[in-house]
């Protein structure tokens, strides 16, 4: 079993959350709120769309030649419709 398998969805997003937050400090030198606090104090749909997204992203890691065609999400490569 590869290590994206045993990788949850939740751990990645909460851990992609804590990083985006040090390195926003390392960047910008400003934080509003301790580090630490910012997974317990994000709202909760907000957590939810970013567990999804991890899980999607886990998902095309673990098997990226399996792009389903009815991918909601995304168009082909190519394919996509630009404009407003």
């Amino acid at each position: 079993m590869s290590l994206i398998q045993e990788i949850s969805a939740e751990q990645l997003a909460k851990l992609f959350h804590h990083y985006q937050a040090a390195l926003t400090l390392d960047f910008s030198g400003y934080m509003n709120e301790d580090p630490g606090a910012f997974w317990e104090a994000t709202p909760e749909n907000e957590r939810k769309v970013m567990i999804a997204a991890a899980r999607l992203t886990l998902l095309e890691l673990v098997s990226p030649h399996e792009a389903t065609p009815n991918n909601r999400y995304f168009a082909k490569l190519g394919e996509a419709e630009w404009g407003c």
